[in-house]
């Protein structure tokens, strides 16, 4: 076992670290509080340090410009599901979407419009007096997935969220990647058609203009669950693009995938992700590359969370 390494203190005076490692081998006493923050809904749960999530609830994320709502609204979830812990609370961990600082100081998530700048991480840590770590959510659940699902025998993976947006984490040579600024891995950003839809970063033919939640809603003007056959395959053919340029830039060996649309989507999104990710991977090393289901299902991002949490506490293999 290695110490998780590079630990600094954070403007709130609580010591957070790089977590540059997959979440394999997590050693901590008592529990996580894990907090999952999308665009849709908002969840909240108790991790034990062996993985099991005993306690799990969600509310749908407030619509609306005021930041403090939704706070208000983050620290009511949690403060019911940390009042049902049977062990202690020892650390909270937090998935986001982003971008964010480096370390989660600040988010600014794009699907949450209330929170620009918000200062999550210190807001949370000073109101429940516990550590605190705040991490891109796709980023999370790639710890999740290393450390408990799809991906745990692997040590250059990727995985990703396909929701409400599109986001990704990356690990490679057991390190999961931050980048400049905290925000590597954001794949629902690669341009996969190049005269697309505009995306809401700015750019058209964005991963995440094409092949999210919200996007689909706007180009059929039904929930993405009524999206029919083609459309799924559609999607799934968007990401594999996506994933085929991930993985010859980056010598993956699995893309993990999660997220109500992906997985709501099933096997035709997976087929037809499949079949575009072995039509663009050209290069002898990328000849077994492949995208599979998330292994946590609806559990990763609170799992992932967790990992995050753990491995401010613990250590990491």
């Amino acid at each position: 076992m290695r110490r998780v390494h590079g630990s600094r203190t954070g403007s709130a005076g609580l010591t957070t670290t790089d977590h540059r490692g997959t979440a394999g081998g997590l050693v901590s006493t008592g529990s996580c509080l894990a907090i999952d923050i999308g665009g849709t809904k908002i969840a909240a749960g108790i991790v034990l340090n062996d993985g099991i999530l005993v306690v799990r609830r969600q509310i749908a994320t407030p619509a609306g410009n005021d930041p403090e709502e939704l706070f208000r609204s983050l620290i009511g979830l949690a403060e019911d599901v940390q009042a049902m812990a049977e062990q202690p609370v020892r650390v909270i961990g937090v998935g986001c979407g982003g971008p964010m600082d480096r370390g989660g100081q600040n988010v600014s998530p794009l699907n949450i419009t209330a929170w620009r700048e918000f200062p999550l991480r210190d807001r949370l840590a000073e109101h429940f007096a516990l550590p605190t770590v705040v991490e891109n959510d796709a980023k999370a659940l790639a710890l999740g997935e290393g450390w408990l699902g799809a991906a745990k025998e692997s040590r250059n993976f990727a995985a990703m969220v396909v929701s409400t947006g599109v986001g990704g984490g990356i690990v490679l040579d057991g390190r999961l990647l931050h980048g400049r600024l905290g925000n590597a891995g954001h794949i629902g950003h690669l341009v996969v058609e190049p005269e697309g839809r505009r995306c809401v970063c700015g750019v058209r033919g964005c991963l995440e203009a094409e092949a999210s939640g919200t996007a689909i809603e706007a180009i059929t003007g039904r929930p993405a669950s009524e999206a029919d056959l083609p459309m799924r395959r559609r999607c799934g053919a968007l990401v594999g693009r996506a994933v085929a340029s991930l993985a010859t830039l980056l010598d993956l060996e699995v893309v993990a995938i999660a997220g109500s649309v992906a997985l709501g989507f099933g096997t035709p999104f997976f087929e037809a992700a499949n079949d575009a990710l072995a039509e663009r991977c050209g290069l002898s090393y990328t000849k077994g590359v492949r995208i599979v289901p998330a292994g946590l299902g609806d559990k990763g991002p609170l799992l992932g969370a967790a990992a995050l949490g753990f491995s401010r506490e613990g250590a990491v293999s």
